[in-house]
């Protein structure tokens, strides 16, 4: 898990430029599916159909999205110096200094260079990146190119800390819940959306394509256990999240209760999860053609949005374990 956890978080993919996660996820689900299919945004859907002679399969939804927050090069100055803007939510507090990868390679360091304010995070619109260039001309970034923060993968004991774990902790606890389950009795879509932190976008037309009786996001959630933490119960090391509530939506009662059940009856830690704050895919899904019975499974994450997202690998176990245990057996929602 760690070695595909450290490929899926070092693999650049910012919202509308997935191809390159999708293509290792693809490597590891095509021998676990059944159907395997691309969509028009770029969602990969990975079937499992349900074993011979299920009773009443449920068809259920499955959404981790593949994208992370980017930049987005919209002007370059005669020095070579390039301005930008966000793709998804991208904190000044996190961004000044941090270094980016452009997809065709260049890389830069974001700079931003008034000091009257020293200890004051500006706004992205006053920072630069600076690519190595001294000249417009001799720049290799062009207005357009699309980037996204550029940190290793490291392991500090069962914690593990890179970029992008929103969402590729998500994506992992998918592949390895698809590796896990021998067989099943519902009819399981595992979607790798697109375009999540823009808007939940991939995850809206996946739905509607599949058009599920269920629908569980998998997800990173902010945590309550820092020194200066907003109140909030989630903590790392202490199990998956099953959501509740956060600001795009309510879960379904009968899923809380469902998933808060069987993670008692497996014996599986879990958490309560009340995000006063951010979504995932489980709102569109809710929320497509006449309404789907949703809910979330969240991981706990610190310093979200920023380039070293940390999680707890225990924490990423026992989600692949609670998933499982969810999806295997007959559902009565």
């Amino acid at each position: 898990m760690k070695q595909l956890l450290k490929t899926l978080t070092e693999t650049f993919g910012p919202s509308g430029y997935e191809n390159a996660v999708r293509d290792v996820i693809l490597e590891e689900v095509k021998p676990l599916a059944d159907e395997v299919r691309v969509d028009a945004l770029g969602n990969l859907i990975v079937r499992k159909k349900p074993s011979a002679g299920a009773k009443s399969p449920k068809k259920i939804m499955l959404a981790a999205h593949m994208d992370e927050i980017g930049v987005i090069a919209s002007h370059i100055d005669k020095n070579g110096f390039v301005r930008f803007t966000n793709i998804g939510g991208v904190f000044g507090k996190y961004t000044l200094g941090a270094r980016v990868r452009f997809l065709n390679g260049a890389t830069g360091i974001i700079g931003y260079d008034h000091f009257e304010h020293v200890n004051d995070a500006p706004p992205i619109n006053k920072m630069y990146i600076d690519v190595g260039a001294s000249s417009n001309a001799n720049c290799p970034v062009k207005v357009g190119d699309v980037a996204a923060f550029d940190r290793p993968y490291i392991e500090m004991g069962d914690r593990l800390v890179a970029k992008s774990m929103d969402d590729r902790s998500g994506v992992l606890v998918l592949i390895e819940t698809l590796r896990a389950i021998k067989s099943t009795q519902n009819d399981l879509y595992f979607v790798f959306t697109t375009q999540e932190e823009v808007g939940t976008r991939g995850a809206g037309t996946a739905a509607y394509g599949i058009d599920p009786d269920l629908g569980i996001a998998v997800d990173v959630t902010a945590t309550g256990d820092t020194p200066a933490s907003q109140k909030m119960v989630m903590e790392l090391g202490k199990g998956p999240c099953i959501k509740i509530r956060d600001a795009g939506m309510l879960s379904d009662p009968r899923m809380v209760e469902w998933m808060i059940q069987t993670a008692e009856k497996a014996k599986i830690p879990y958490q309560r999860e009340v995000l006063l704050f951010g979504g995932t895919d489980a709102r569109e899904i809710q929320t497509s053609r006449a309404g789907v019975i949703a809910g979330a499974l969240s991981i706990a994450c610190r310093y979200v949005h920023s380039a070293s997202e940390m999680v707890d690998y225990g924490d990423l176990k026992n989600s692949v374990k609670l998933l499982t245990a969810l999806v295997s057996k007959d559902v009565n929602l």
